[in-house]
């Protein structure tokens, strides 16, 4: 039986960065996105995780950024179990991260992702050169979100708290 829950690092953490790797490969520690969660800390009251018969087929992290002074989160990675693709699971559980984050009073999400796909929960890319990303990025892939606020009034530098993380 598929569930969409909260993450519990406790039970989760584990089995979503092995899904992570085994989605994106090893490159995936590369990307510009990756410069938002490296000495970040994910909100796990926030993302949300799939689990059938309490397996992680899927996860969507989010994390707690800055767009110049304003506060914001961005979402994502979202990952899928190979099998369980097609049937919309990712969208699925991204939704539900939309409504924890909008439950929580936060005004704005970020997404690097594909417009297509991202579009049909109410993603729209943002005008060229509008978010500051820090590092490389293509433009028609960066994509904000109305929670509780309005994504409109996002522009300028994205970055993120760092944070020392536990270990």
């Amino acid at each position: 039986m598929l569930e969409i829950v909260p993450e519990n690092p406790a039970q989760h953490a584990d089995a979503i960065e092995a899904l992570y790797d085994r989605t994106f490969g090893p490159g995936h520690f590369a990307k510009t996105a990756e410069r938002l969660r490296e000495w970040n800390v994910s909100l796990p009251d926030i993302s949300r995780v799939a689990l059938i018969d309490g397996a992680v087929v899927g996860a969507c992290r989010v994390w707690p950024i800055t767009v110049s002074d304003t506060p914001a989160l961005f979402y994502g990675p979202v990952a899928v179990r190979p099998s369980q693709q097609g049937a919309r699971l990712g969208l699925s559980i991204t939704g539900e991260a939309i409504e924890a984050g909008t439950a929580a009073g936060w005004g704005a999400a970020v997404l690097i992702g594909a417009p297509r796909y991202f579009g049909e929960i109410g993603f729209r890319v943002v005008p060229s050169g509008t978010l500051a990303m820090p590092g490389p990025q293509d433009q028609g892939r960066i994509m904000v979100r109305d929670l509780a606020g309005d994504a409109d009034a996002l522009s300028g530098v994205v970055t993120a708290p760092r944070v020392a993380r536990r270990g």
